[in-house]
């Protein structure tokens, strides 16, 4: 495997290179370990790896995060117990079983780092980042990794994809807006972050809670004409309208009339059509 020399300088390429056994790792994935976890490193944390194969990993993580670092394995097959041994804390079961989860949960407590390189179906990654959200520390982060299978065939239905499902959480987080339900907004983690191959979720509680609302300095206003639709004439024209004859909004319905014309006037000319192809 062909691997740029800048790549072979991050540390935690040099951790896989000093681990006693196999590991497999795609090229681009050590600067996106290196930017996601640096920040652990020589803390005490609890770092959970599901999906152990052949245990190059374990070793890995632990010389790249330091001694302090509780290292936790999970995987399906019975032989991953064998590095126990070694000083790595293994679980077995399925992750797409909610049943384990709540035990693993129950036994670990909180966990700062999670990274997901188990079987990569759509429905083990889904249920697995659904029952560990509420098992985070504040400041932790969830990872899922070889997230191209949603993609590919063989992992699950296409519609219900990981990918698709990180896109209804991206609408889920943005409906934190102030003027959207906050019954359909999204709690349970901070941020999304997309890398290739990659999903990550951040959690920071006190960013998530903080109720979205809008704020005015104490500057000088200096009445400035607001141009986002200057390119647009007809939505101009019907926003001048509505000024002049603002007094219909008591008019039964004349809003909702009145909301969707202007939704038509700015749909009609949409110049970005071809970015969708």
């Amino acid at each position: 495997m062909k691997v740029e020399r800048n790549v072979k300088k991050t540390d935690i390429y040099k951790s896989y290179i000093r681990s006693p056994y196999k590991s497999i790792k795609h090229s681009t994935y050590f600067d996106s370990y290196e930017y996601f976890f640096s920040k652990y490193r020589n803390q005490n944390i609890t770092f959970v790896e599901i999906g152990v194969l052949s245990g190059g990993s374990l070793f890995m993580w632990r010389d790249y995060f330091g001694p302090n670092a509780r290292i936790i394995g999970v995987d399906l097959n019975p032989n991953a117990k064998k590095w126990e041994a070694e000083g790595f804390e293994i679980y077995i079961g399925n992750q797409s079983d909610t049943k384990f989860w709540e035990n693993f949960s129950n036994n670990v407590g909180l966990i700062d780092i999670v990274l997901d390189d188990g079987g990569h179906t759509y429905e083990q990654q889904i249920i697995t980042t659904e029952c560990l959200l509420k098992s985070m520390n504040d400041g932790g982060i969830i990872v899922v990794e070889d997230t191209h299978t949603s993609y590919m065939d063989g992992f699950g239905p296409k519609s219900k994809s990981f990918i698709e499902y990180t896109k209804k959480l991206i609408d889920d987080v943005n409906m934190r807006f102030e003027e959207f339900s906050e019954y359909a907004s999204e709690r349970r983690f901070w941020s999304i972050i997309i890398v290739e191959s990659m999903v990550a979720f951040k959690i920071n509680k006190e960013a998530t809670n903080l109720i979205s609302e809008p704020t005015v300095n104490d500057g000088i206003n200096d009445q400035s004409r607001d141009f986002r639709y200057v390119d647009n004439s007809s939505v101009e024209k019907f926003n001048t309208l509505s000024t002049t004859f603002n007094f219909l909004k008591y008019v039964p319905f004349a809003k909702v009339v009145s909301r969707m014309l202007r939704n038509y006037l700015a749909n009609r000319k949409f110049g970005a059509n071809k970015y969708f192809k």
